[in-house]
């Protein structure tokens, strides 16, 4: 997706990455050993330097040696289960839809915040890590939301009028495009997904508040009843699956496009290309044209036990964690919103508050196993319906989806 390191394009695992460390009371940087009674957090490049600076505080004041290693974002999740115990992190910087795998693994431990942490953080964010029981404190948001060049076209004020906007600047010609969204031929599932609620399409139905694998809503009656739209859009060059991310960025930065479906990643992008821009959530469609929720945060792994460190480290990530001075600087690391209540009240740039204001009533990426059978597939009925000449009709190119992810989970 967005290739942010968080998100999904953060699943790619970069092979051959050498750590760094860094952090309070650390061990000698040729090993990533830790003495006795030492914490150590894995963390990625982007967040290192937050990670240092709020852990060293709470080691001043706990008492506890910390250790931070450096890994690329994607390895965290791929070594914990291959690490061997005495190597292995007591903490990891981790994305919400992690969740799912690696508590039915076993590799990390339920935490109980206390009630002032609860309080402290909205309960969708909590959710988000909740495998069953919570496995995961959320320091920061990340969606998709409108970016709108100001300098060409106006903020949309519904759905109708940002077609009727977004088309009016394409018909002037000179390679202009309304709406620059990416997908490419790979297809881009997260990106869209605003457009697939906004047909009121969903992924998972729950079952007493919980994901339901056996519920997919991807072609759920109410959404193919709305995808005539999707060859309405098709048809009037209003959505491509041409755009990939690279040609979408390339576009809203060069004026050529009026409108642009991106999250914070890009934030900087647009400001060092001079671009005046705002930012709002796709206006609703049909149903709420609601983002997918990315939420970051931390998780106690289940070698701290081993390394007599549980309870601190349990303490350091469901409490510490949850305030609103090591929230504000571990989102800010990144253009992040914090999941903190009082820290997002805080936040004084106006692109990253805008883009937390684009999430309300976000969709967090299911935290399932079951969810890696969907991507492909979803992003690809996109693909095919999206192609201009030549496009299948997209009641049955979700439908294709629908089918064969039910066959991908089905075969386990």
């Amino acid at each position: 997706m967005r290739r942010f390191t968080w998100r999904i394009g953060a699943l790619v695992l970069v092979a051959g990455a050498l750590a760094a460390l860094v952090g309070a009371k650390v061990a000698p940087a040729a090993s990533h050993k830790a003495s006795a009674g030492t914490m150590r957090i894995w963390t990625d490049g982007d967040r290192k330097a937050a990670i240092t600076k709020v852990a060293n505080a709470w080691a001043a004041k706990s008492g506890v040696s910390v250790q931070i290693v450096q890994k690329e974002f994607g390895d965290i999740r791929s070594q914990l289960g291959q690490v061997k115990a005495e190597d292995a992190p007591d903490v990891i910087v981790a994305a919400h839809d992690w969740t799912g795998q690696l508590a039915a693994n076993g590799l990390v431990i339920p935490l109980v915040p206390k009630k002032a942490a609860l309080k402290a953080i909205p309960a969708y964010a909590r959710k988000a890590f909740t495998y069953g029981k919570l496995y995961g404190m959320p320091v920061a948001l990340e969606n998709v939301g409108l970016f709108v060049n100001t300098a060409i076209a106006k903020v949309p004020k519904s759905w109708p009028d940002l077609e009727k906007k977004a088309l009016a600047f394409q018909k002037q010609g000179g390679g202009n495009v309304g709406l620059a969204v990416q997908q490419g031929s790979g297809g881009d599932a997260y990106h869209m997904y605003p457009f697939f609620s906004g047909l009121c399409g969903y992924v998972f139905g729950t079952t007493h508040g919980v994901l339901d694998k056996n519920k997919l809503g991807v072609a759920n009656p109410k959404f193919i009843k709305n995808t005539a739209l999707i060859n309405k859009w098709n048809k009037e060059g209003l959505i491509s699956s041409k755009i990939n991310g690279d040609t979408a960025t390339q576009l809203f930065t060069s004026g050529k496009a009026a409108y642009w479906v991106t999250g914070p990643w890009n934030i900087d992008t647009a400001r060092k290309a001079g671009i005046n821009f705002k930012i709002i959530q796709v206006p609703k469609i049909k149903c709420r044209a609601a983002p997918f929720l990315g939420v970051q945060g931390l998780m106690v792994t289940k070698y701290a036990s081993g390394h007599g460190v549980a309870t601190a480290a349990k303490d350091f990530v469901a409490n510490y964690m949850a305030g609103a001075g090591p929230q504000a600087q571990l989102a800010a690391a990144n253009n992040r919103f914090p999941a903190n209540v009082a820290a997002g009240k805080k936040v004084t740039d106006p692109a990253l508050k805008q883009i937390g204001l684009a999430s309300k009533g976000g969709v967090a990426m299911p935290n399932i196993p079951e969810m890696n059978s969907v991507w492909t597939d979803l992003g690809d009925a996109w693909v095919k319906s999206t192609k201009g000449d030549g496009a299948t009709p997209a009641k049955a190119a979700f439908e294709t989806a629908a089918k064969n992810i039910k066959a991908k989970i089905a075969g386990g």
